[in-house]
């Protein structure tokens, strides 16, 4: 398809001086049936090029298992992509901040207490090293340079916004070349000195990122390094939403505004995020800021693509500017995908998960608290059970070191709940008498590993101790709830009232036509929905915005399909509704 080389302030394909226009498609948080339908439609916007990064933390789930199948095929994604003529601009990381779990980064790497991340830590890049090899043995034949449609390829990601390891920075190009990714390389950073000189390097390209005032942040780039092209690799047309705030839109006619005054500079610009998606599972990241900021399910980010690709008035007015400066867009025919409102889904088994522990997990026992990590655990919760024996007097109960969400019960009964985020935190007391006992459980969820700024290292679990008063609590056993697989719960008649507790809720509905659909959980708390065994995300009524889970159609099947609720703490009646009316609040 060409090699993109730079000349002075341009960049050439083919002796043609060439503007790339991007928008960002993250191949990990689209369904694969879907990834041709969101590509033809940044190619019928005018784009030539699409940009993703690519998710070690699922590549390489656990330590030397790589997986590089179904949605995680980065060479069918690439490939089709080509099929439509557009070029790839690759951001492998190995850190890519994303709002997704960790970074990037998998959860493995903090089972190693002395490895430095992200800094020129010989057993990190390592690590680096052999899952790149893996990666780049299946991206290499798609470089441009070997006849493939990979533009280019990024140094790192944005890091400038988290250090200054220039040797770091270093290894990583000497990685690629290694690999021989031997097309156009280059740096992003945010719109300061501190951070562009922090998280470049001199031989290789510099791009900056921002959402607003190009002609500052571009005079800013050029003093910074001239003789060479303005891009922006991550215009933020959109935001991303946390639970416990409010739904982030921006203006379609400023969000084109904005791009209008890029293109007058002769700027290439990669849209950030042009199609969001959905994470999917247990995978959505979190950021820090007097507490935890977990992000909801929905990534959304009000793209010119809705999160389940519906075109927009922003789409529309980014195709005008497109179709201003470089002609008419190519003739495609693109379209919203058909809905469906399946209706009310009646949930008539349940599991409750205390009883069905032993069928779930294999406990581990031992005197003090572990985290998930040191538990071999990635995702989901961890149930911490123990006996209290008396006597002491009123005392209160505290978690040191809560990563992030606790719902504490004693002798079988909801007491409280404490938070990271410094939304809740419960003050739960107890007391006991002579040859008094009382069974202590603590359910933790994993919010999201931090993935962005100083904190990214964010263990999971408890990780220090319980106290009772003034003094730990020992002797625990640990349940390991990372509900990958729930075969194995053992199901009873639904009762029609909630009893507080965590419960599997089971029902099952038939399809003709698989369409896309959203649940709605009216009535319930807080939880995880799983369609035919997928794990579709999190759900958090009570925190808001997000009020749908966005369920394609691919994830249907022709006939009976079977949906579950796990609901950590009540619901009014046992029914979802399935509606062709997204809610993201």
């Amino acid at each position: 398809m060409g090699i993109v080389t730079v000349k002075d302030n341009s960049f050439y394909i083919e002796g043609r001086e060439f503007t790339i226009l991007s928008g960002t498609i993250h191949y990990f948080r689209v369904v694969p049936e879907y990834w041709e339908d969101r590509l033809k439609k940044l190619k019928a916007c005018g784009f030539n090029t699409v940009e993703t990064y690519t998710c070690w933390n699922l590549h390489e789930k656990n330590e030397n298992e790589f997986d590089f199948t179904g949605i995680l095929d980065i060479e069918r994604y690439i490939k089709t992509a080509a099929k439509l003529g557009l070029y790839v601009i690759l951001r492998p990381g190995p850190y890519i901040c994303g709002e997704w779990d960790f970074g990037g980064l998998p959860w493995w790497l903090l089972r190693y207490p002395r490895m430095r991340l992200r800094c020129y830590d010989e057993v990190f890049l390592s690590k680096v090293r052999r899952y790149y090899k893996e990666l780049f043995k299946r991206i290499k034949p798609h470089l441009s340079t070997n006849g493939g449609n990979i533009l280019a390829v990024q140094i790192e990601n944005e890091y400038g916004s988290y250090g200054d390891d220039k040797r770091y920075l270093e290894a990583i190009v000497d990685i690629y070349k290694e690999n021989e990714v031997d097309c156009l390389l280059f740096t992003s950073d945010g719109p300061g000195y501190f951070m562009l000189n922090a998280g470049s390097l001199k031989d290789y390209l510099v791009t900056i990122n921002f959402g607003s005032s190009p002609e500052v942040n571009f005079a800013l780039l050029q003093r910074y390094r001239e003789n060479q092209p303005l891009m922006c690799t991550e215009y933020w047309n959109g935001w991303f939403d946390h639970w416990y705030e409010e739904h982030h839109t921006r203006e379609d006619d400023d969000t084109a505004k904005v791009f209008e005054e890029m293109l007058q500079q002769k700027a290439s610009v990669n849209f950030y995020m042009f199609h969001g998606g959905t994470n999917f599972g247990f995978t959505n990241g979190a950021n820090y800021d007097k507490g935890i900021q977990p992000t909801v399910t929905s990534y959304d980010y009000n793209c010119p693509l809705t999160e389940w690709g519906d075109l927009t008035p922003k789409y529309y007015a980014i195709k005008s500017v497109i179709e201003t400066h470089f002609g008419k867009a190519p003739d495609i025919l693109v379209g919203n995908l058909p809905k469906k409102a399946y209706g009310m889904v009646p949930l008539t088994q349940a599991a409750s998960l205390f009883e069905n522990l032993e069928s779930l997990s294999q406990p581990v026992e031992a005197s003090y608290v572990m985290t998930m990590e040191e538990l071999g655990q990635d995702f989901g919760y961890v149930l911490y059970s123990s006996v209290l024996k008396g006597p002491f007097e009123e005392l209160e109960l505290t978690i040191d070191g809560l990563h992030d969400r606790a719902i504490i019960y004693i002798n079988g009964e909801k007491k409280g709940i404490k938070e990271r985020t410094g939304k809740r935190n419960d003050t739960i007391k107890l007391e006991l008498g002579f040859h008094e006992e009382a069974k202590l459980d603590i359910l933790v969820e994993n919010l999201g590993r931090i993935n962005y700024g100083p904190k990214i290292r964010d263990e999971k679990g408890i990780l220090r101790g319980v106290k009772i008063g003034p003094v730990y609590h020992y002797g625990w056993k640990m349940y390991p709830l990372p509900c990958r697989d729930l075969s194995p719960l053992n199901y009873i008649d639904t009762p029609a009232l909630s009893d507080a507790k965590p419960v599997f809720l089971s029902g099952s509905f038939t399809v003709t036509e698989p369409l896309d659909t959203f649940v709605r959980l009216e009535g319930f708390t807080k939880g995880n929905v799983f369609i035919n065994g997928f794990n579709l995300g999190r759900y958090w009524n009570e925190a808001g915005p997000q009020k749908t889970l966005y369920l394609p159609g691919p994830l249907l099947k022709t006939g009976e399909n079977e949906i579950v609720v796990l609901e950590l703490e009540h619901y009014n009646k046992p029914q979802i509704l399935l509606t062709d009316q997204p809610n993201l609040g």
